[in-house]
């Protein structure tokens, strides 16, 4: 028994180490692929197979694909929603705030893309403003989503807040925001 609970606390403790880790983010997997990066008999490391820091590789969706989950995503919110009609007044605000999050990730995803394929690996000073640049501008967009969420969340019953709740939470987790 006190080795199955001992087997239990380890598994436990790798699927925690799992968890920090994927919430570390790309850019600690490519600090992490830099610091594991081969080195010659000076102690210089390998750059060329070392990701950037705003690019861990090519993305799984087109930014095409990108703007149609989002769109889905935010209908897909409405109908779990049931709005009144006077609920409806305060949903076109939420719903294009929320495209444009979804419109607007998907351009910083193909920019990064594109300065990935373009930057040299060792001009670290530029991809670390690029990637400041890049969180100035989803943190603006993110901004605009919680004032336009705003009034419609304030109109909502509390059942509906509870849903309004599950479904941000799930879209934060989905995206990697949290």
């Amino acid at each position: 028994a006190k080795e199955s609970s001992k087997d239990a606390r380890q598994q436990g403790a790798a699927k925690d180490k799992d968890a920090k880790s994927a919430k570390a983010g790309k850019g600690a997997k490519a600090s992490k692929e830099a610091k594991n990066a081969p080195q010659d008999n000076k102690g210089n490391r390998d750059n060329k197979d070392v990701t950037v820091l705003t690019q861990t590789g090519a993305p799984q969706l087109t930014a095409e694909q990108i703007v149609a989950n989002s769109d889905s995503y935010i209908e897909r919110i409405k109908t779990e929603l049931n709005l009144t009609p006077d609920q409806e007044k305060h949903w076109y605000g939420f719903s294009s705030a929320m495209h444009y999050l979804g419109h607007n990730g998907a351009e910083r995803l193909n920019l990064r893309v594109a300065r990935a394929k373009r930057d040299p690996p060792d001009d670290i000073i530029e991809q670390m403003r690029n990637e400041a640049q890049f969180l100035i501008d989803r943190a603006a967009d993110q901004r605009n989503v919680a004032d336009a969420a705003e009034p419609l969340y304030s109109s909502l019953d509390d059942k509906q807040k509870q849903v309004f709740i599950q479904e941000m939470v799930h879209l934060s987790h989905e995206r990697g925001l949290d």
